[in-house]
């Protein structure tokens, strides 16, 4: 089995029947690691879903494979790429790598001026997010929109959360920022230009350096045939 087996596509309302079944997956999985994530009613995915902010992976036999949603919080200035799944049929593929990605383009897409964020606990998705362009921060650069903590109620780990004054919990949190992004290529390009520039300067020094020594043997020779005719 191969990546190329599964179709990762943004999620359409044919694709609402297979939302009890995700949705089981989302907490079985977090019960097996013992972390606890805030638990999603189906109605809540399904509106994901509908609302055409979804990524679903299909496996060619038209089995669900994978999942992700997108959250907006604090009218639209922050997004969430929530609820990563993978059916347990379909695990080390790289399906969850591809789906990250997905959601990412679609969230890019949708909410191109926006800073997306992630909270997790597992070391997968850290990297998966480090891989997009994601970096660690506290939890004070994320959204204050109390709708989002809301959500954290339902965390196993919820009163570690309010114990921390929601400072930090278990959950790492990642930020992808597009003024930051845009202006670290702004700068990656000015870097490339005066290495470009530098490159150029010392072309024109050597080539100034070949005529001189040219200059000099062409002198040189002249000389040598001189000394040699007298």
């Amino acid at each position: 089995m191969t990546i190329s087996d599964f179709l990762i596509i943004p999620a359409e309302a044919q694709h609402v029947k297979y939302v009890e079944a995700i949705c089981n997956e989302m907490f079985e999985s977090a019960k097996a690691r013992g972390t606890g994530i805030a638990r999603r009613k189906p109605e809540y995915v399904a509106r994901k879903i509908e609302e055409g902010k979804a990524v679903i992976a299909l496996h060619k036999d038209g089995t669900w494979a994978g999942f992700c949603y997108i959250e907006t919080w604090g009218h639209g200035d922050y997004v969430a790429n929530s609820g990563l799944i993978v059916n347990p049929a379909f695990r080390k593929v790289g399906l969850a790598k591809v789906i990250k990605k997905r959601i990412f383009e679609l969230s890019r897409e949708r909410y191109p001026k926006s800073k997306i964020f992630g909270l997790t606990t597992g070391l997968a998705v850290m990297k998966i997010n480090s891989d997009l362009g994601y970096e660690p921060v506290t939890y004070s650069e994320l959204t204050q929109d109390e709708e989002f903590w809301k959500g954290c109620q339902s965390c196993v780990n919820y009163d570690i959360l309010v114990s921390k004054d929601r400072k930090n919990c278990m959950c790492t949190a990642m930020l992808w920022d597009p003024v930051e992004k845009e202006r670290e290529l702004k700068e990656k390009i000015q870097r490339r230009a005066e290495a470009k520039e530098r490159l150029e300067r010392i072309a024109k020094k050597q080539s100034l350096l070949k005529r001189i020594e040219a200059k000099i043997w062409k002198s040189t020779k002249k000389m040598v045939a001189a000394v040699i005719s007298s």
